[in-house]
């Protein structure tokens, strides 16, 4: 079943909603975000994920052997959620879904690479999610976004 959205970049939500980005960034800085992928059969899987916000895009870096990395090429699909640090949600939460590209261009490995919290090896690679939905949600503790999620037009 096809699945068709219209996905932007990290830096286009930024543009049509700063604060919502803004308190996406700040959640998914507090690694591991949980990046779920589809399987060929169909089934779900879940992977600790250190994301990656850089000024030109959302991404992650991954094993070329990872399942993951097949998941995302094959079928493109994937949901990434932030951690939060407690059973209370302390921080409130983000996630976004949409669809991953793999990247190949040194320049914007190199900003990932940059922006990243740790340094990938050079055999990883780079995969940008493109979104097509962004939520924040919060339980009282944490100023929520004015405009708390985004989704994009579906065709």
């Amino acid at each position: 079943m096809a699945h068709a959205t219209a996905t932007i970049t990290w830096p286009e939500l930024a543009a049509r909603n700063r604060e919502l980005a803004a308190f996406g960034a700040a959640r998914l800085a507090a690694a591991p975000a949980y990046l779920a992928t589809i399987r060929a059969d169909g089934s779900p899987r879940v992977h600790p994920v250190s994301a990656i916000v850089a000024p030109s895009g959302l991404y992650v870096f991954t094993e070329p052997t990872s399942p993951k990395a097949a998941d995302i090429r094959d079928r493109k699909r994937y949901a990434l959620h932030s951690g939060v640090p407690d059973n209370a949600g302390t921080g409130g939460e983000f996630h976004v879904t949409g669809e991953g590209l793999a990247v190949t261009d040194d320049t914007t490995r190199a900003v990932a690479a940059e922006a990243a919290s740790y340094d990938p090896a050079d055999r990883y690679i780079l995969f940008e999610l493109r979104l097509d939905s962004a939520r924040a949600n919060g339980y009282g503790d944490v100023t929520l976004p004015t405009e708390s999620s985004w989704t994009s037009s579906r065709t």
